[in-house]
């Protein structure tokens, strides 16, 4: 099994476990958000400001690695033309039911983001990408797929990790690893991964996510830091993760 598999699999399992990226919104809050009252995240905590989308009324809007029916059908509420690609079936399972209980059209793509999208140049007006490249070892190539699909004056919203959360251990107090935290060719990274149930994740340094979408041709509009949430590290307020607004010019 390779290890986008073993990550479709662990994700499923979670969800069933009760995992929070894997609770759909409620039907109130679906309507709350017909009415203008929204916010959604690419990060743990901090909302996305308005002003990074747009009117979305009769945009095409992809979800990439955003199953889970907790953003698209908030998108759809506003009247965006909805896709969302993901690996985990149980993420797309979610996002099956919601369409089916709010009665909006979305369409459900199963696939593996380190292949080549299955979308034509030029597909959508925006991508909003939640973090997850986590998942993968290479992030570059996915962000010239994302410049790829995009139209012209597209945007794409991205919830990055940073190194600092692959530092430390699991009472994120001490500094166990060195970068990059590579699972396929560190065996003791990977040991660590599988004694806390992590899946199979991949560091990326602020070179190849801001640096890999600026080679990919985006321009970078806007950026702000967000923390874990929880844990040590939160409670210092340390920041682990950027969210980053880019256009295709």
């Amino acid at each position: 099994m390779n290890y986008r598999d073993v990550n479709a699999e662990t994700i499923d399992r979670w969800i069933e476990e009760g995992w929070e990226w894997g609770i759909p919104i409620s039907h109130e809050e679906y309507e709350q958000a017909q009415k203008g009252n929204w916010q959604v995240v690419l990060t743990p905590t901090k909302p996305v400001p308005r002003e990074w989308f747009g009117d979305l009324c009769g945009k095409r809007v992809l979800g990439l690695a955003s199953g889970g029916g907790q953003q698209m059908p908030i998108f759809a509420a506003l009247g965006a033309e909805c896709t969302v690609l993901d690996y985990s079936e149980k993420q797309l399972e979610s996002e099956r039911r919601v369409a089916e209980r709010e009665g909006y059209s979305i369409k459900i793509v199963r696939a593996d983001m380190t292949q080549p999208l299955p979308f034509a140049d030029g597909s959508f007006d925006l991508i909003f990408h939640p973090v997850s490249n986590c998942y993968i070892a290479e992030v570059k190539p996915l962000f010239r797929e994302c410049f790829r699909v995009l139209k012209r004056g597209g945007v794409l919203l991205s919830g990055l990790g940073n190194e600092v959360n692959y530092l430390v251990d699991d009472d994120e107090k001490t500094v166990v690893n060195s970068m990059p935290f590579d699972p396929l060719s560190n065996p003791a990274q990977m040991e660590q991964l599988q004694r806390e149930d992590c899946g199979v994740q991949f560091s990326h340094s602020v070179e190849e996510q801001i640096g890999g979408q600026l080679e990919a041709g985006f321009i970078l509009t806007h950026l702000y830091g967000d923390t874990n949430g929880e844990g040590y590290l939160h409670e210092l307020n340390v920041e682990c993760y950027l969210a980053t607004r880019a256009v295709k010019p």
